[in-house]
């Protein structure tokens, strides 16, 4: 179990799982801009936080819920927390919001993943599956929380303690995603040396848990 002060913001998982150097460069140095990406999603976001509870037959549906897990170590907030009705027991269904698209990575799906076995913990359930909205295609995909999403997402927090436990921000690896990143002119992808990439860092971290497996 973890102590409250070792907590981790969820944001800072699902930043660690598309770049640990984003990750080290927001949450280590405290680093941040904005454009024209991260604008919107905020702008989404406060627009989804800012709604009250409301209701639809057999669903509840409840806004900015606060988690955290102290198992994982984890905290935040959900943007919606969906309530369905079955067999007479509410059943949770967390939603999370974003500006874009559906991503060919992992990120939003730990996120989302995490959020539910947040809710787990503190609820004593189980949660099958949950939704991501996206902005730019303005369609909801639902998400199950299988055994390799779960895995994975554990990976991935075990990664960003070891990451914050460090306090070493990881060099860079340019590539596509740095086009977008609000975080270029600090970084520097292109500039610095690549001999301890992320991608290859964050891909051990699997192989490592992999073999804890075996």
């Amino acid at each position: 179990m973890y102590a409250e002060s070792d907590l981790i913001a969820l944001s800072a998982i699902q930043h660690f799982v598309f770049c640990p150097r984003q990750c080290a460069l927001i949450h280590l140095e405290q680093q941040w801009s904005e454009n024209l990406y991260t604008a919107e999603g905020r702008a989404m976001h406060e627009r989804v936080d800012a709604g009250d509870n409301s209701y639809r037959p057999g669903v509840k549906i409840t806004r900015s819920v606060h988690l955290r897990s102290l198992e994982l170590g984890i905290s935040g907030i959900a943007d919606v927390v969906e309530w369905h009705r079955t067999d007479g027991d509410m059943q949770p269904f967390p939603v999370e919001y974003k500006r874009g698209k559906p991503k060919s990575h992992d990120a939003d799906n730990i996120q989302l993943c995490l959020q539910a076995m947040c809710l787990e913990e503190m609820l004593c359930c189980r949660i099958e599956k949950g939704a991501l909205f996206y902005g730019k295609t303005w369609h909801r995909h639902d998400v199950a929380f299988d055994r390799s999403l779960r895995e994975k997402a554990v990976v991935a927090v075990t990664g960003a303690h070891r990451l914050f436990e460090s306090g070493v921000t990881p060099p860079p690896e340019f590539g596509p995603k740095c086009r977008q990143c609000s975080l270029q002119e600090q970084c520097l992808p292109e500039t610095i040396s690549r001999k301890k990439a992320p991608g290859i860092y964050l891909n051990k971290l699997f192989a490592i848990f992999e073999e804890e497996e075996m």
